[in-house]
């Protein structure tokens, strides 16, 4: 360790990685006196150095005499840390991540030359040239330093100095030369890391990466190899800007939840505003200090830091969606679809912090499954931290490939393009948007429409959109693999779409092909209120005036698909997850029998390691809280007329458990995530026949657990890389739920009555409420009507979907487990079946775009460019969806709440064919050619 480091007390030396001690630094005196390239790990060659930071991508620094924190911590760390030490360290992780799909190949397989193969130092010293080899042996002196010069530029690689050099231009001139490479190109002279080059360098270098920081470049991308306990986190302003950005978000994203494309004030969004509002207050709130209620509170501690944003972040993340029940609020109380005028705001706010809090508490037992796990990546959620960290840590001056913007001005730049773009795709040319061009060719061609359609149709369409909105962000930063197996199973499914409508299976013909809605016999839209009594309960004597509902061909291989995903996720989670599993339930019941037990016993992981330092959060905590939302949703089904038993809610908690780790489990890898909905609503439906009520009530409780379960978990995980404390992460997200609950209820009930033609297929704001029509849907389908007779006599093939789901599952288990690992590696079947879910409204053109994205981003970008994709791919996704908020927020609230039309042919060509109007009708057999004037079973034999 050097001497200046010492005198710093930045770095403390211990031997072991697991002690908690060994990941703590002074983060002041290690910012405010940085380290140049020559003070630090003075036993290592500057070879040696230029090679950690090229391993590390820091070797693009423009300047080496301030090296970041990072590279200076992980200096230290290479050279603590023994050989024997660090073999250890690989032949643990290579058990661990041999079959991780999340784990860059290149990576395992240079541990695996490292254990199996020393190399002699000296092959260091080949690989450099013999120039060097002299000189490789020990550290250099100033006046070899300055002889190396020439043969450094002409590998690429940065051969620093011990001492410094005086002449400025010199190093500018180097510098640039060595930075003059584009994006496009690659510097052949550069040494390969992935080649043993150092046997005892590379061993140990590897190891430090994966015991302090992570094996993963995306985590480390966004996450620190060190942690400095003492930073403030939950603090005053934390409080104050989180309650006024929770307020906000709510608010809007409940505003235009049943918009579609919806529009939210997402995350990024809510993260820029947050740290200027941080920075506000560091600024004006006075430096005082006082004690309430026995706590010191501390109004103004200092600088705004990362991890305050971080808290404000994950504290504003449970705005950042609606509450499922929202669409059995809008259901019960429209009068479109039941007219419950009974379901009043006390109703509402039972049902809605019942099913909240009932996910919040069983955020205890997901810990040890979805938090704590190195494997456990959450993908979609790297973004946040990446933005929060360039708001908020200063950022040393880079050239990567010819790059050299910093990542804050590039979010910013990119936030502008996309605030200024979108207003083409929403408003002034709003038909590239659901670009259906080659409808265009021939609007009132059924078949061309049906195809390639965008609304209404498959959407086989190679360019189907020039909206971000449309093609999404999810390519910046979700796994390739998980990208293009999903696309893979919606091409497939397509087929399946295909073949049942032209078959005209179940009478599919007589109705649109990618409708979401439900129709009667005569391709009407079918109306609840027709069948039900005033209880809102199955009424048999109008149910036979007016017949059974029917699905599109694309709601039938969604539900069919539903059908199969439960039992086969279920069997092959299990059959090939099981260890992990094991151990993580093994480790909660451990706490629930010894409750001073910490929850990272055993746990040796980096980040894991620096949790410890921070009080948790006990399990009878959360416990505490699933009791008080049992009595909350008791209440509800007691004090109202919701037609639903007690033994309904306690059903629904039961199979959250049985589904919650497997759900959580997959979503944790690849981010594809899907919920209970589906099954809750067969089983209720099964169990109470004839009544819709209680299978919303309890599919919202069912649904809700598990999805709440799931946002939370996201939040811990975020909060458990930013190492920000539990047990603030459990205060503020228990009041970030009671607030949001509120504000959003009262928004919603403004929208029932406030909106002209609110939830209409053809509403002029686009407030088509899809997701309220589906949840309507299948409290009829499956509620009122129920799964006896849709089993029975209308869909009768849906039921051996479970059984078809179950033997593929075993089929898919067996090939995991004895197929050769280079075929199953990226085997995700759940994520290909899930994929067949996504029909009606749904197509192929909502994912198109976004396999480009992905392919060129987290495939190409992230395999051959790895220091660009770290630095820049993140903020360019979290850029382009902050643009989109702020200007589809504006452009709302300016030109559409009010109409201001811009009409034009590029505004209505897209609308103005078959396409459009097949979301609703049109079909491919004239419903006056079948037989007596309608479809389906004959009247007086309905199902």
């Amino acid at each position: 360790m050097s001497s200046k480091s010492q005198d710093n007390n930045q770095v403390t030396n211990v031997l072991s990685h697991t002690q908690i001690q060994s990941h703590e630094v002074d983060l002041q005196a290690l910012t405010s006196h940085p380290l140049s390239i020559g003070e630090v790990a003075t036993t290592l060659t500057n070879a040696q150095k230029d090679f950690v930071l090229h391993r590390l991508h820091f070797d693009a620094l423009e300047s080496f005499d301030e090296l970041p924190p990072q590279a200076t911590f992980i200096f230290e760390k290479i050279e603590e840390m023994s050989t024997e030490e660090a073999v250890e360290i690989l032949k643990k992780a290579i058990k661990e991540h041999e079959n991780d799909v999340n784990i860059l190949e290149p990576d395992v397989e240079l541990w695996k030359q490292l254990i199996d193969y020393r190399a002699p130092e000296s092959e260091l010293k080949k690989k450099l040239g013999k120039v060097f080899a002299e000189k490789s042996s020990k550290p250099e002196s100033a006046d070899e330093t300055e002889q190396s010069h020439g043969f450094a530029n002409k590998l690429g690689s940065i051969i620093h100095t011990v001492r410094g050099i005086s002449d400025r231009e010199e190093k500018h001139s180097f510098a640039s030369e060595r930075n003059s490479s584009s994006l496009s190109e690659t510097d052949e002279h550069k040494v390969n890391y992935y080649d043993v080059v150092d046997w005892s360098l590379q061993v140990r270098l590897e190891a430090v990466i994966i015991a302090y920081w992570s094996p993963y470049p995306q985590v480390r991308a966004v996450t620190d190899p060190f942690d400095d306990p003492t930073i403030p986190v939950e603090t005053f302003r934390v409080y104050l800007i989180s309650l006024i950005w929770v307020g906000l978000g709510a608010v809007i994203n409940q505003f235009f939840v049943e918009r579609y494309p919806s529009i939210s004030l997402g995350m990024s969004v809510v993260q820029v505003f947050l740290y200027p509002s941080g920075k506000f207050l560091e600024w004006a709130l006075p430096k005082w200090k006082f004690k309430l209620l026995g706590l010191e509170i501390d109004l103004n501690p200092g600088p705004y830091s990362f991890k305050e944003q971080m808290l404000a972040t994950i504290t504003c993340g449970v705005s950042s969606g609606t509450s499922y029940v929202h669409y059995n609020i809008l259901m019960q109380k429209s009068e479109r679809f039941y007219g419950n005028q009974w379901a009043d705001f006390g109703y509402q706010v039972l049902l809605t912090l019942s099913t909240q809090y009932m996910g919040f508490s069983l955020c205890g037992l997901l810990r040890s499954f979805a938090v704590y796990p190195v494997k456990a990546v959450w993908p979609q959620y790297l973004p946040n931290i990446k933005l929060n960290k360039i708001l908020t840590s200063p950022e040393k001056k880079t050239n990567i490939n010819g790059w050299t913007i910093s990542g804050y001005n590039l979010f910013f730049i990119t936030s502008a393009i996309s605030f200024l773009y979108f207003w083409v795709p929403d408003y002034l040319f709003t038909s590239i948007s659901q670009f259906n061009w080659m409808t265009w060719i021939k609007p009132d061609n059924f078949n061309l429409a049906l195809a390639t359609g965008s609304y209404g149709g498959l959407g086989v369409n190679p360019i189907p959109s020039f909206d971000f909105n449309i093609i999404g962000t999810a390519g910046f930063y979700y796994p390739f693999y998980s990208t293009i197996i999903s696309y893979l199973g919606l091409v497939v499914s397509m087929f399946a779409v295909i073949g049942i409508y032209y078959s005209n299976k179940s009478w599919t013909g007589y109705l649109p092909i990618n409708s979401q809605y439900l129709f009667t016999n005569t391709g009407e839209s079918y109306s609840v209120s027709a069948i039900i009594n005033e209880n809102s309960l199955f009424d048999n004597k109008k149910y036979q005036e007016i017949g059974p509902p029917f699905y599109s061909a694309g709601n039938l291989v969604t539900y069919g698909s539903f059908f199969a995903l439960y039992p086969f996720h279920f069997v092959y989670e299990i059959g090939t997850q099981w260890r992990p599993m094991y151990e993580a339930t093994k480790s909660i019941l451990k706490g629930f029998r010894n409750i001073r037990r910490s929850v990272y016993e055993g746990l040796t992981d980096p980040h894991s390691v620096m949790m410890k330092a921070y009080p948790e959060v006990p399990e009878w905590a959360y416990t505490i809280i699933l009791v008080i939302s049992l009595v909350l949703a008791i209440l509800c089904v007691k004090l109202y007329p919701a037609e639903t038993p007690v033994w309904g809610i306690f059903f629904a908690l039961g199979i959250n458990f049985a589904f919650l780790i497997p759900l959580t489990s997959v979503s944790s890898r690849t981010g594809f995530s899907f919920g209970l909905n589906v099954l809750v609503e067969l089983i209720v439906g099964y169990a109470i026949p004839g009544n819709g009520l209680a299978l919303a009530f309890i599919k919202a409780l069912g649904y809700n657990i598990d999805g709440q379960a799931n946002n939370f978990v996201n939040d811990l995980k975020q909060g458990h890389y930013a190492k920000v404390p539990p047990r603030a992460m459990f205060r503020t997200q228990l009041l970030s739920v009671f607030v949001t609950a509120f504000i959003q209820l009262g928004i919603l009930n403004y929208q029932i009555t406030g909106i002209k033609d609110y939830c209409d297929p053809y509403n002029k704001q686009k407030f088509f409420c899809y997701g309220t029509n589906t949840f309507y849907n299948a409290s009829v389908l499956w509620g009122v009507i129920g799964p006896k007779r849709v089993f029975g006599g209308l869909y009768p093939i849906l039921r051996y979907c479970f059984l078809i789901g179950f033997l593929a599952g075993l089929v898919c288990v067996a090939i995991k487990r004895l197929a050769p690992r280079r075929y199953t590696k990226y085997f995700e079947p759940t994520v290909f079946l899930g994929a067949f879910t996504s029909w009606a409204p749904g197509n192929l053109s909502y994912s198109t775009g976004g396999v480009y994205l992905g392919y060129a981003m987290m495939h190409h970008v992230k395999r051959k460019y790895e220091a660009w994709w770290q630095k820049y791919s993140y903020l360019l996704g979290s850029g382009i969806q902050a643009g989109i908020a702020f200007s589809s927020i504006i452009i709302y609230f300016a030109v559409q709440y009010h109409e201001k039309d811009v009409n034009w042919w590029g505004n209505s060509v897209g609308t103005s064919g078959l396409d459009y109007q097949m979301r609703v009708s049109g079909s491919r057999l004239d419903i006056a050619d079948a037989p007596d004037g309608y479809f389906g079973p004959r009247k007086g034999h309905y199902p």
